[in-house]
């Protein structure tokens, strides 16, 4: 099991992919663009136990985008 954490900044985000014994199996800074984020945590996806975002405004996309992308994430409506 992983677990992601995303630091969204006004336009970047650094997203950090960390294991159960909290050793770091990931990490960059990313431009805010929905598609290289989701593209990034692709190999993760399925070993991810849940993705936590620390943010004080700007990010209902980076939230209500994986919803938008069908399929990308396995609880996707």
């Amino acid at each position: 099991m992983k677990y992601c954490g995303i630091d969204l900044h006004s336009n970047n985000s650094v997203v950090v992919v960390s294991d159960e014994e909290d050793r770091i199996v990931f990490s960059k800074r990313l431009p805010n663009d929905l598609a290289q984020i989701l593209f990034t945590l692709e190999p993760h996806q399925h070993e991810l136990a849940g993705v936590v975002i620390e943010s004080t405004y700007n990010w209902y996309w980076l939230v209500d985008g994986p919803y938008v992308v069908q399929g990308l994430f396995r609880d996707a409506p």
